[in-house]
């Protein structure tokens, strides 16, 4: 049976006709070519192409097909936050989105189609020349009406369809119109063949034009649509002589259809267009009907009239609606000639935020509710993210900063529990620069909460301690909300992360008094797990265990999955702690289906990596590797390279529990590295206790040989080889020359030359060569060179070799540099196992 490759492709609205020689041809070229972009005037048709192509192409890329809609966004800085969002990715560090990018993509053989560039072009090519450089299975194929012009782009220009003449009566333009207007409801079209031959002609067989004038024929005939259509090509011609002549025709069949409309609907049509995206009818009643020129009882046909027309476009059973950006666009223009912007915009601020607002009340503050309903209220804020985003820059751009923090403050619920706050972080700190002496004393505090969260979750320890210090001292001058919870739980965080226990334990018991009297079920679980935590660092395991199980009982009262979930993997932890596997493995097992459902891949990965490491404990073995490989794989979709160093610590205790040391110090180093990597050194007790166990067992040399492989390869290689090693054996010895994968002289996935994270390779130079330079034991290596090289076997970064040697980490690279130019390598790990082999030792150098 054929396994479907995922993917996020819309299901083709109607059949689609002509082009067939473009998508061979770019059938074939999207799996051979890094970047194809299709370029062409707006309404060519370059969208539809590339989904066509993409959805013939599903076949050959395991890790899916995927769409990623930029049209709906206008800041360049968004455009990783775009792919991100369709990839899972979430943003671990604020800023830092294509740092998780790449450890998504960096194994995956993907097909990404970025439609609609041209307002974008210069951030789309600085994020796709970034992936394309280090994400060697990743394909692109985008639209825009101008090239990215980067190194290795395929330009394609998608030209019109072919238009009739007398030896091709039937051609692509005549078949597509017809087929459409049949579709329409036209009468007798196939019976007017001349007029319709003329009309393809005049409008210079551009697809939206076409589709455009064929929604019309059931109400005109071809023959009087060509008529109008040659009056407002002269009109338009003479308006705009620098614009491509295509430009003007697409232009014109848009402006005319637009006239063609009854003056309600034209004024529908045009506010609609602030709408980022998607948008259902109840949103527009409260958007665009106003009581006097629009109606809310008469939206429903007016927007019908429009979906007839081909303007808007119904997405079926969702119940939601669009425009195509150019007749978006377009609208967006007439609104701006009638002076409505502000006062749509205004309302449509208003009009999210309280939406948002309704979906924050319901998931948070319901004290009880079940689950599905709790859950409904979720899911719709997550489809008004798009409106969310746009509202909020309004909102910064009129400086309505009461509005905007509102609306941030109700799309932080939603952000929490789909686990991703750096987008929040950007909102709160652009809205809290605006000025603030309107805004309730209240709302700027909570706005410092939020902050706050966002930036400990970022590591920034400094400037959220000082917003979370304002955040509560000002909300407690108030009466108590659900706010004033959150933001204490982030301050017990935060004071405990600084060594602030006292200080941590006194907002601890405020808070528990202030949840307890308010009846907030929600924070009083948050009280019990910090409760837990604390008595589980003390060594007091049977209160820990008690905090948690009311916790749980909390969150079931509640009907909160969220809140059961995180008591249960607490809970959990307690249990390991206590050595009783089967209760843990219990534990963990029932927050996995509690998580599956919310969206949030990053705790979703952090308990099967719970549960693998549990596994292996118990010694189920297969169980233990199907959890680490999907955590493994969640984080890296999610781009969480925290998620990853835990998938590799249970890769490592998995190893272990089946006598693979070898694999078991590879796991651990890779993990090790990767902590390093982001800022988190040291290293963790368990790992010193297998490095110790490993050394006795398989003898120092072999250990830093194991080590320094281990911190060179990518985590998803390390993984792969103790996964699939069956016998247990990490790193079998007539492997000892090579990286995993590679044959003598070849290094995995290798087409352009180059080492990944090193130098250009030189022709006729193994990766291991047996020795080099005969004569001399060290082959011509400075002391200090030696020294480094020692170091490296040990598996030292150029920080922590830097640190100890009182050199700069640049003098390091530079010595590095030397050595590899001496020995002949290409990566660093080779003169680590190159020193590793020697017994070369920093001492004795």
């Amino acid at each position: 049976m054929t396994v479907q490759a995922p993917h996020n492709l819309p299901v083709e609205p109607n059949r689609f006709i002509g082009r067939e020689r473009d998508v061979s041809e770019l059938g074939t070229l999207v799996r051979e070519e890094r970047v194809i972009t299709l370029s062409g005037v707006g309404g060519i048709g370059k969208t539809r192409l590339s989904l066509r192509v993409a959805a013939l192409a599903r076949p050959w890329f395991a890790d899916g097909v995927w769409l990623v809609e930029l049209a709906r966004i206008g800041d360049p800085a968004l455009v990783a936050g775009e792919l991100a969002g369709v990839l899972g990715v979430r943003d671990e560090i604020p800023g830092r989105l294509l740092d998780g990018l790449r450890v998504r993509l960096r194994d995956a053989s993907t097909l990404i189609v970025l439609d609609t560039c041209e307002h974008l072009v210069e951030s789309c090519a600085e994020v796709v020349a970034e992936l394309v450089a280090e994400c060697r299975g990743v394909r692109f194929l985008l639209t825009s009406r101008e090239p990215l012009h980067i190194q290795g782009e395929l330009v394609w220009r998608v030209p019109p369809l072919e238009l009739p003449d007398e030896q091709h009566p039937d051609a692509e333009s005549v078949l597509l119109f017809v087929e459409r207007a049949l579709a329409a409801g036209a009468r007798g079209v196939t019976e007017q063949m001349r007029d319709v031959v003329r009309l393809c002609r005049a409008l210079d067989g551009l697809p939206l034009a076409l589709e455009l004038a064929a929604a019309r024929t059931s109400l005109l005939s071809p023959g009087r649509i060509a008529d109008r259509i040659g009056d407002r090509f002269t009109l338009l011609t003479t308006g705009h002589r620098t614009a491509p002549a295509r430009q003007r025709t697409l232009l014109a069949a848009v402006d005319w259809s637009h006239d063609l409309l009854r003056p309600k609907e034209r004024v529908l049509l045009r506010r609609l267009s602030v709408f980022a995206g998607l948008f259902d009818l109840g949103l527009a009643e409260r958007v665009c009907a106003d009581g006097g020129i629009l109606r809310r009882a008469e939206l429903l046909d007016l927007l019908g009239g429009l979906v007839d027309k081909s303007l808007v476009l119904h997405q079926g059973g969702s119940g939601r609606y669009r425009l195509l950006e150019t007749i978006r666009r377009y609208a967006a223009d007439r609104l701006a000639e009638v002076g409505e912007v502000a006062r749509l915009r205004d309302r449509h601020l208003r009009v999210v935020c309280e939406e948002m607002e309704r979906c924050y009340e319901g998931g948070s503050l319901e004290p009880r509710m079940p689950w599905p309903a709790r859950f409904a209220h979720f899911t719709r804020g997550r489809t008004l993210l798009a409106d969310c985003r746009i509202a909020i820059d309004w909102a910064v751009e009129s400086r309505q900063a009461v509005v905007g923090l509102r609306l941030a403050r109700a799309a932080l619920a939603i952000l929490a529990v789909r686990g991703d706050l750096g987008e929040s972080v950007g909102w709160h700190e652009r809205l809290l620069t605006l000025d603030l002496a309107d805004v309730p004393d209240d709302v700027v505090a909570v706005a410092a909460g939020a902050l706050a969260y966002g930036l400990e979750l970022a590591d920034e320890l400094v400037r959220a301690e000082e917003l979370i210090v304002q955040g509560v001292e000002e909300q407690k001058r108030h009466p108590y909300t659900h706010w004033l919870g959150i933001t204490y739980s982030v301050a017990l965080t935060v004071f405990f992360r600084t060594g602030q226990s006292e200080r941590a334990l006194r907002y601890l018991e405020e808070l528990e008094a202030a949840a307890t009297a308010h009846d907030d079920l929600f924070n009083l679980a948050t009280v019990r797990i910090a409760q837990l935590n604390l008595a589980l660092f003390q060594g007091r395991l049977r209160q820990a265990r008690r905090y948690g199980e009311q916790a749980l009982a909390l969150g079931r009262q509640a009907g909160h999955h969220w809140t059961q979930a995180r008591a249960l993997t607490h809970l959990g932890a307690v249990a390991e702690a206590a050595g009783d596997l089967e209760t843990a493995m219990s534990c963990h097992a029932g927050a996995l289906p509690l998580l599956e459902g919310m969206d949030n891949r990053v705790e979703l990965a952090r308990c099967h990596a719970r549960l693998g490491r549990v596994a292996a404990g118990l010694g189920d073995h297969a169980a233990a590797k199907k959890h680490v490989a999907a955590g493994l794989e969640l984080s890296r979709k999610a781009g969480q390279r925290r998620g990853i160093v835990r998938a590799l610590s249970a890769l490592s205790a998995l190893a272990q529990a089946q006598g693979d040391l070898e694999g078991a110090v590879l796991a651990g180093a890779a993990a090790t590295a990767l902590r390093e990597s982001i800022g988190q050194f040291g290293t963790p007790g368990r790992v010193q206790e297998l490095l110790t166990s490993a050394r006795d067992r398989l003898g120092e040399g072999r250990v830093r040989l194991l080590w320094a492989r281990g911190v060179e390869w990518p985590p998803e290689e390390v993984a792969r080889r103790v996964l699939r090693d069956e016998a247990g054996r990490g790193l079998p010895a007539e492997a000892a020359g090579r990286v995993p994968g590679e044959a003598a002289g070849q290094v995995p996935g290798e087409a352009a030359g180059r080492v990944p994270g090193g130098r250009p390779r030189q022709a006729g130079r193994g990766p291991l060569p047996a020795e080099v330079g005969a004569g001399s034991r060290y082959s011509g290596l400075t002391p200090r060179e030696r020294e480094i090289a020692a170091m490296l076997s040990r598996g030292m970064s150029n920080r922590a070799i830097a640190g100890e040697l009182v050199i700069s980490p640049a003098t390091v690279a530079r010595h590095i540099a030397n050595i590899m130019d001496k020995l002949g390598f290409d990566a660093r790990s080779q003169i680590a196992v190159w020193a590793a082999e020697r017994g070369i030792d920093a001492q004795r150098t």
